[in-house]
């Protein structure tokens, strides 16, 4: 439903020429989203297999990008409806150019990593492991595949599909400026591109592989967050038959997700294959889209009015991590990037008793809480007192 009229997410004005409080909810997901994906990048971690990906058609990504959505929304969007156009791209081209040396870091980083930790236990290769060995072997055309977005390995595609969605958001805005419906009719266009293949970015440049997360597909709840965040667009929340929905949505989901019961099960194995399209983590399936909202719905009915639960004293130190944690998204991924790799190795010759995976983990959370909160001290620039 279009409307100009602020949906439940929207921030609260705390006054025409203030800032808007910001909305805890924004950040204590962005901040448990971060911890998902530390483990879901971690090798082999046993804790894996209890992430909410193992349990429906959406995860922790779709999580990063719907509030990464509304958090720009809060950056970028008011800054366009303050400046116009013009700043508002400088700020875009600004951001874009900050998370490609970001991505360029990273992949640096931990191929460096995979060289010095040369060989697994079981005598594999750690270059081999992360699909690097064309690129140690020869370096030269890749380095230019990677500076150019043309090579782009699997486990350094979120912050390319993140710079694509960001260059978009001038073009949105400019829509929304001339109809309130034109950039959904856009989001809906790209997005149909990308389920018909029309619109897919090279990967590597000895195949036809594309980007893992097709931007084209992944800006829809990229800009369903953001409009949402805007006012331009509301969704309803706090419906009792769409909670009951949502809900059932969900558990009825689990059996075409959960391992135990697809390795148990050629019914549901057959099924989850058969709509495979329709749960595609490259073009993001239209039904992950549905099982992220109704999770969403389930959320918020958790942790209460406008995140009025997040303040209860019980949860309180928790929460004020988790809001530090989701307010450094970048420093913080980057950091998990690297340190999933890490924990990996670590594992590997420890092995992967409960024991081990618990301290490993836990160590790896410790350095992602910490790299927030460092982050969070330069960037308030104390030598400038």
């Amino acid at each position: 439903m279009l409307t100009k009229t602020p949906s439940e997410l929207t921030l609260p004005a705390s006054g025409i020429a203030g800032k808007r409080a910001r909305d805890p909810r924004l950040d204590v997901f962005r901040g448990i989203g971060m911890l998902i994906i530390l483990l879901a990048h971690v090798p082999n971690d046993p804790w894996a297999l209890w992430i909410p990906a193992r349990f429906g058609f959406s995860d922790a990504t779709e999580m990063f990008v719907f509030l990464s959505g509304m958090a720009s929304a809060i950056a970028f969007g008011r800054l366009f409806d303050r400046k116009g156009f013009g700043l508002l791209t400088a700020r875009v081209i600004h951001r874009c150019w900050q998370i490609y040396w970001a991505h360029i870091a990273v992949f640096l980083t931990v191929a460096t990593i995979m060289a010095a930790a040369g060989h697994k236990p079981d005598g594999t290769s750690y270059i081999q492991s992360l699909n690097l060995v064309r690129f140690f072997e020869d370096p030269g055309p890749l380095l230019i595949g990677l500076m150019t977005l043309t090579y782009v390995p699997n486990y350094f595609d979120i912050l390319p599909m993140y710079m694509v969605i960001l260059a978009l958001m001038p073009v949105m805005l400019i829509a929304e400026r001339v109809a309130a419906w034109l950039p959904f009719f856009l989001m809906a266009a790209l997005w149909l591109s990308a389920q018909f293949g029309l619109a897919h970015l090279q990967a590597e440049p000895w195949s036809d592989r594309p980007w893992f997360f097709d931007p084209f597909g992944w800006q829809l709840i990229f800009f369903l967050g953001f409009f949402l965040m805007r006012g331009t667009v509301k969704l309803p929340v706090g419906s009792r038959k769409l909670l009951i929905a949502s809900v059932a949505f969900v558990v009825v989901t689990v059996p075409f997700a959960w391992h135990v019961v697809l390795s148990a099960s050629p019914f549901f194995r057959e099924v989850a294959q058969a709509i495979g399209p329709l749960t595609s983590k490259t073009d993001f399936g239209i039904l992950r889209l549905v099982h992220f909202l109704a999770l969403a719905q389930i959320a918020m009915l958790v942790v209460g009015e406008k995140g009025a639960r997040l303040h209860h004293p019980a949860v309180q130190p928790l929460t004020a991590i988790l809001i530090r944690v989701g307010q450094q998204s970048l420093p913080v991924f980057m950091t998990g990037m690297v340190v999933a790799q890490l924990i990996g190795i670590a594992l590997d010759h420890s092995g992967r008793g409960a024991l081990a995976v618990a301290t490993a983990n836990l160590a790896g959370f410790a350095i992602l809480v910490a790299t927030a909160y460092v982050a969070a001290w330069f960037k308030r620039a104390p030598w400038t007192a």
